[in-house]
């Protein structure tokens, strides 16, 4: 993984979330009450903002059917090819 990947984790991640939540067919509004969290927080974690909180991001993901697996490795996120 380049420096420039590194970087772009929350990227991956916002437009992974994006992507989930659209096949799901739920909106921003739908999916923000189901997890818990407001609006304003799913926008930015679909917008990629690099520092928010675990818990409300895990909640996010918990309702879209997604998890995220620590390992050992050097790169800061992979995802699974049946996601991307």
């Amino acid at each position: 993984m380049t420096n420039s990947d590194e970087a772009n984790w929350p990227l991956k991640l916002a437009k992974l979330t994006r992507t989930r939540r659209r096949q799901l067919g739920l909106t921003q509004l739908e999916l923000a009450e189901l997890a818990g969290c407001g609006p304003a927080f799913l926008y930015a974690l679909e917008k990629g903002k690099p520092t928010l909180r675990l818990d409300k991001v895990l909640d996010v993901l918990s309702v879209l059917g997604l998890q995220i697996r620590l390992e050992a490795g050097k790169g800061a996120l992979t995802v699974d090819e049946a996601l991307e």
